[in-house]
């Protein structure tokens, strides 16, 4: 049994909660907004971002962030990549974080101000965390994972006695974690496909078919294994859970927001117009931007990127892209 903090509680830090709780670990659950925490607690519900799904009473919801990380053995960051380094700053200066706990990132994007993985931007507020930053990525829709749907995940980072408590601990009847040691590779392979999602819902809206996305993903690959490869990570860590997992698992399914955002533009809607009328956030909006700068500045050839960039920010039309 592992206590752990979860820093977010949109539908895939509350679906973790549940998930990490039932395994028989303490949880509790952080969120900045009392009008989202309360009714978690007073319910046992997340009305907002995970309808329909009932939370274990044994998950502690607060507002109370020093509170929250006392004493814990993993915290967990699930809050948009936008705010991460304010979110590891505070975590930094705070009296009760625990020396020898675990930053685990499970969140999936780029550190906007630097175009880096966001664990390096946690590193820049935090210093250095050596094998206590880890990776926990994968397919993992929180509709599903809230439902108890079988999953896998990895939990990427060096071998260390935590990281294999952590790895004990996570799994379930119906979440398998699995590891490897390219946190690089990792966080990147969940963080570009977002953008890969983005065209393949642009597919979907067109009215493309499956030769057209299967040729579609398959070029994605190659594109996000040269990024990967320019930060130092490993092009083989794309054939497992934080590459083809995810690319297929978020390029197809209707739970998907990026897809859907995708979907959207290729119906002729506006990125502004759609991203309004959704509650949740669409990382890969916010990748492409950040993915295209850093693209250019290292010389990767990374033409699917460039024309999701050109859709959504310089009005290009969807189907000539």
């Amino acid at each position: 049994m592992s206590r752990i903090a979860i820093l977010g509680c949109g539908s895939w830090g509350t679906a973790l909660a549940k998930s990490l709780s039932e395994a028989g670990n303490e949880v509790r659950l952080w969120g900045h907004l009392a009008e989202e925490i309360d009714p978690i607690n007073a319910e046992n519900e997340n009305r907002k971002y995970l309808p329909g799904i009932l939370l274990p009473k044994a998950i502690i919801a607060s507002t109370d962030l020093d509170a929250s990380i006392k004493d814990t053995d993993a915290i967990l960051l699930v809050v948009p990549s936008q705010v991460i380094r304010e979110v590891s700053r505070r975590l930094a200066a705070s009296p009760n974080l625990p020396a020898q706990a675990a930053w685990v990132l499970a969140a999936k994007g780029l550190d906007p101000e630097t175009g880096n993985p966001l664990g390096n931007a946690i590193e820049d507020e935090a210093g250095s965390l050596g094998d206590r930053l880890m990776v926990l990525v994968g397919p993992s829709h929180a509709e599903e994972v809230g439902q108890g749907v079988a999953t896998a995940l990895v939990l990427a980072a060096p071998p260390s006695a935590l990281r294999e408590k952590l790895q004990h601990d996570f799994s379930s009847d119906n979440l398998r974690v699995y590891v490897n040691e390219d946190r690089t590779g990792s966080q990147l392979g969940v963080a570009l496909k977002n953008v890969i999602a983005l065209a393949a819902g642009i597919c979907d809206g067109i009215g493309m078919g499956d030769n057209t996305k299967g040729a579609l993903l398959s070029r994605g690959l190659a594109e996000m294994g040269r990024f990967i490869e320019s930060f130092g990570g490993r092009r083989e860590t794309l054939l497992g859970l934080a590459g083809v997992g995810d690319l297929v698992t978020t390029c197809f399914s209707k739970h998907s927001r990026n897809r859907y955002v995708g979907e959207e533009l290729g119906k002729g809607r506006k990125v502004d117009d759609i991203l309004t009328d959704m509650v949740q956030v669409a990382e890969g909006v916010f990748t492409a931007r950040t993915l295209h700068t850093m693209a250019l500045d290292r010389k990767v050839e990374m033409p699917i990127t460039e024309k999701i960039h050109g859709v959504l920010f310089e009005d290009v039309d969807p189907r000539e892209a």
